[in-house]
């Protein structure tokens, strides 16, 4: 049986895809920096980073899923000035091309690269440390792919969650489309196992909301009430802060339905 190497595999959406290359029954290697519980795969402990334990972990893989990335904005949930002026490069770039050296030593069948939406027009440094990532990998002789998906729920969800302080909230008027994590687990699943090579179909949510409506459901959900101040942006303004309509593959799962899962859990529960 082949062996999939997935990096980033504990975050959100590792675990997604983790989750369903179990599922179908195949074996899966996680690289991680320190391994979980979850004792139906491999754990292969290591940094992209720093390229501490790749070279091991590369051993006996056939496909390699790349879902790690750094992104400060995600972690701590919030934007801060810091991040319009740089964005850390050492997992994205560096980490990326070290692993697609090591992938060719390795004799890697196949390496997918999950990436973001918009990414040529975006400004952001982080959105230009993963641009210059997926151009390593349209540069490799390794056979890639690269799956560029929108942001994601959980992450509007945090953005969302920094604003609940302030009684007037402003919010762009520009359409969005974020979508689930587990809708872009099945489509990179799909596009690593279909044979088919290169740039995929992009993925996005069901929807393309305006984001005053998208933050209204938010506190729908949340059972806030707070005032929403629109702004208007330029579309050269919005595209390049990574506000922009995906074009491709649909996910299934709504905006408002993944609030109602998550909120309604937590109401229950409390």
């Amino acid at each position: 049986m082949t062996l999939t190497l997935v990096t980033g595999g504990t975050g959100h959406l590792g675990r997604d895809v983790v989750d369903r290359l179990v599922r179908d029954g195949r074996r899966v290697r996680v690289f991680a920096r320190s391994p979980g519980m979850r004792s139906d795969v491999e754990w292969a402990a290591g940094d992209l980073a720093t390229g501490a334990g790749l070279r091991e972990a590369l051993q006996g893989v056939d496909t390699v899923i790349n879902a790690a990335t750094c992104s400060p904005i995600a972690r701590r949930g919030g934007v801060r000035p810091i991040d319009f002026f740089r964005s850390p490069s050492a997992v994205d770039v560096e980490g990326t091309e070290r692993l697609l050296s090591l992938c060719g030593e390795a004799d890697i069948r196949h390496f997918l690269h999950v990436s973001i939406v918009g990414l040529d027009q975006a400004t952001l440094p982080y959105a230009r440390v993963k641009l210059a990532g997926e151009r390593l990998v349209r540069a490799s002789a390794l056979s890639w792919s690269i799956v560029r998906a929108m942001p994601f729920y959980y992450l509007l969800d945090r953005l969302l969650s920094g604003l609940t302080w302030l009684p007037v909230w402003p919010v762009p008027t520009t359409p969005f489309d974020p979508v689930d994590t587990s809708d872009v687990a099945d489509h990179v699943l799909t596009c690593a196992f279909d044979g088919q090579r290169g740039v995929r179909a992009e993925i996005g949510g069901p929807e393309a909301l305006n984001l005053v409506t998208l933050a209204r459901q938010y506190q729908d959900a949340r059972r806030l009430h707070r005032k929403i101040l629109a702004v208007g942006l330029s579309d050269a303004k919005a595209r390049g802060m990574g506000f922009v309509v995906s074009h491709g593959v649909r996910g299934r799962l709504r905006w408002t339905d993944w609030l109602r899962r998550n909120y309604l859990e937590m109401q229950t529960a409390a």
